[in-house]
């Protein structure tokens, strides 16, 4: 294997710890020649929920293709209305959805039509049903001030026109956007492959569930809640299990990870500690920025590129290992891994700025890093956004990550806060 790594060498460690900010920042040079994953594939739009696109798409017919009936009522020339008088209408025939009416209307008539009939020519107001009285089997009368012209019309083309631009590079195909497709007459999308991603755990204190407990070992949840959280990104996830805590276990597992996949992602071990062997094997390969972050949970962090040996493996692999606390190992996937992913997935840029809640309870913090408590969201009675503490905010305590519904985001330079002050959330349903 060889590496990559700009701007700094591959030993080379901060002299303090750098800010979240700061260590985004480098992510995103290290992510920007790498790009999204090249490949592509056409995709029935009913395997294709939640794929990003991989080209946009322009609309090539009128979204409708026609004036039609917003309602059931009946369609008239909305200039015999005036407007202290009822009009009387003779019903001519009627129109369906799907069958258009195909006769001519004489002065002073209107057709019977229903929700998303073709309106005929020259008829642009539809009233709706309950809204008029019927005369006779022929005849229904409007009162005045019950519709005004053009109402329940929907335009040709409001929707979208053909020539202009429906869906966007890089958009997620949630189930509006695969309505939207259908709508333009579209059987098939073209959308990049999923990102891989290789997960492993390391350290020999963990223990597979199911395992006989033994003194002094813990029960692997990282691998099952970091992967998790890898599938809801729509990640094709390659579980690699857990790996024994030696440097030739650690060398030949990332090497087989790095020619399987574009992202290698582990947790524990690279710490200072001087039995995490993951460091001083990834030390001794040169390949990896070993970076100490101003932030709780979640200090130490591991990044760099992985260059397979293997001919098939034509990217550089994206490595990033994560602290091995549990709650560190889950918030540092949200902050740096998720960016991570969403770039290598093609997904456009969002919008970064985060929601605000109101503080229901103080919050103790120091400043100098960034915290990310967790915490309670909810609604007041008075309407307002505030959120409180799950309690206890150990990286250990996985049991309040269960219990939160959001982060609470405390800038680098924030003190402790006051209840009834504003406060920065992360939701934790976010759309991965």
């Amino acid at each position: 294997m060889t590496a990559s790594f700009q701007p700094a060498s591959s030993h080379a460690e901060p002299s303090q710890d750098l800010q979240v900010g700061q260590a985004l920042a480098l992510l995103d040079n290290l992510l920007q020649p790498l790009g999204p994953v090249p490949e592509t594939e056409l995709l029935a739009l009913a395997q294709a929920l939640d794929r990003v696109l991989a080209d946009s798409v322009t609309s090539p017919v009128d979204v409708p293709p026609h004036d039609n009936a917003a309602m059931d009522g009946y369609a008239f020339d909305g200039g015999l209305l005036r407007a202290a008088e009822p009009l009387l209408l003779r019903v001519a025939g009627q129109a369906m959805a799907g069958s258009p009416w195909q006769g001519t209307l004489q002065a002073g008539e209107c057709i019977k039509i229903m929700t998303g009939a073709v309106l005929p020519p020259g008829l642009d107001t539809v009233v709706p049903h309950e809204r008029t009285e019927a005369v006779d089997r022929q005849h229904v009368r409007i009162a005045a001030g019950q519709v005004r012209r053009g109402d329940n019309r929907r335009m040709r083309g409001e929707d979208l026109r053909s020539g202009e631009p429906a869906l966007q590079a890089g958009q997620r195909l949630q189930p509006a956007a695969l309505g939207l497709l259908a709508s333009l007459g579209m059987t098939q999308v073209l959308v990049r492959r999923p990102v891989r991603v290789a997960y492993f755990s390391t350290g020999d204190e963990i223990l597979a569930p199911g395992a006989a407990p033994r003194e002094g070992a813990i029960y692997d949840s990282n691998r099952f809640s970091l992967i998790g959280l890898l599938r809801r990104m729509g990640a094709q996830v390659l579980d690699l299990g857990m790996v024994a805590d030696t440097p030739q276990a650690l060398e030949e597992r990332l090497r087989e990870a790095a020619a399987l996949a574009d992202v290698v992602l582990t947790s524990g071990g690279i710490s200072t500690g001087e039995a995490d062997h993951t460091r001083a094997v990834l030390q001794s390969m040169g390949l990896v920025q070993f970076w100490r972050l101003a932030m709780r949970p979640g200090r130490p962090l591991a990044v760099g590129l992985l260059q397979a040996t293997s001919a098939q493996a034509a990217r550089p692999a994206l490595l990033i290992g994560l602290p091995g606390n549990p709650v560190a190992a889950m918030v540092s996937f949200l902050i740096f891994v998720r960016p991570a992913l969403l770039h290598l997935m093609g997904c456009a840029p969002a919008a970064q700025a985060l929601p605000e809640a109101v503080a229901a309870e103080p919050l103790a913090k120091r400043p100098g890093r960034t915290e990310y408590q967790r915490g309670i969201l909810s609604v007041a009675a008075d309407g307002r956004a505030t959120v409180r503490s799950t309690g206890p905010q150990g990286s250990g305590v996985l049991r309040s990550m269960v219990e939160a519904n959001c982060l609470i985001v405390l800038e680098h330079g924030r003190a402790s806060v006051q209840p009834g002050e504003r406060v920065s959330v992360l939701p934790l349903d976010l759309p991965l």
